[in-house]
C-alpha cells in the first residue's frame, strides 16, 4: 500500500486543500492519503487562531465523502510541537510493509533541508513536491517527485477574514466545514 501524508495547520481546511490531496492521490497512485492538522507547528511564531480538536473535527467532517482521504488525529493526540519526522516515524511503525509519500508544497520542499532530520525524513519516505503547472522542481539534496496540481484560489487566511466580516465563504470550505465553524462560533474575532 501507498500511504501519502500531507501535513499543515488546516485552520480551516478548504477546497484548496482537498483539490491537492485528491490530486496528489490521483496522480501517484496513492492508496490512502493521511490529512494531519499539527497541533502547534515549530515555524510558526503565532499560534492557530482554532484549537487543534476543532482543526481536527473539521478535517473529519470535510473528508468524510471523500475515498481515500483520511483525517489522522495523531499530532494533535501527541500534542506539543509538531514535527514531520516523529509522525513518519510513528507511520513507519504502524504500517511496515507500506511505501510513505510526504506531499509539500514547493516553498516548504525549499525549507525541507532545515527541517528537524531533513535528511532521515527522505529516507523515511517519498518527497511528492507540490506545484502548480508549469512551475519547476524546487533544488534539494535529495530525490523528489514533481506532483502538478491545479492551483486554487483559496486560502485559510482569506476563509477566516471573510468569515470575521460576515462574508459567504460558499466554494471556499466544504459545506460540512461551514457548519461546523457556524454551530462552534469559530473565527469571529481578529486572528
Amino acid at each position: 500500500m501507498l500511504r501519502g501524508v500531507f501535513g499543515g495547520s488546516f485552520d480551516p481546511v478548504h477546497i484548496g486543500h482537498l483539490v491537492v490531496a485528491r490530486a496528489a492521490r490521483d496522480r501517484l497512485g496513492l492508496d490512502v492519503v493521511h490529512l494531519i492538522p499539527a497541533n502547534r507547528q515549530p515555524f510558526k511564531t503565532q499560534g492557530h487562531v482554532a484549537s487543534a480538536r476543532d482543526r481536527l473535527a473539521m478535517l473529519r467532517v470535510a473528508v468524510a465523502e471523500s475515498p481515500g482521504l483520511r483525517a489522522d488525529a495523531r499530532e494533535v493526540e501527541r500534542g506539543g510541537v509538531s514535527y514531520t519526522i516523529d509522525s513518519l516515524r510513528e507511520l513507519r511503525a504502524e504500517f511496515p510493509e507500506d511505501a510513505l509519500c510526504l506531499l509539500v508544497g514547493a516553498d516548504a520542499a525549499r525549507e525541507l533541508p532545515g527541517w528537524r532530520e531533513g535528511a532521515e525524513i527522505s529516507r523515511l519516505a517519498r518527497i511528492g513536491v507540490l506545484t502548480r503547472p508549469g512551475a519547476g522542481m524546487p533544488d534539494l539534496p535529495w530525490p523528489a517527485e514533481l506532483v502538478e496540481v491545479p492551483a486554487v484560489a483559496a486560502s485559510a487566511t482569506d476563509v477566516r477574514a471573510r468569515l470575521r466580516r460576515g462574508e459567504s465563504v460558499a466554494g471556499l470550505i466544504p459545506d460540512a466545514v461551514a457548519q461546523y465553524i457556524t454551530t462552534h462560533g469559530l473565527y469571529r474575532t481578529e486572528d
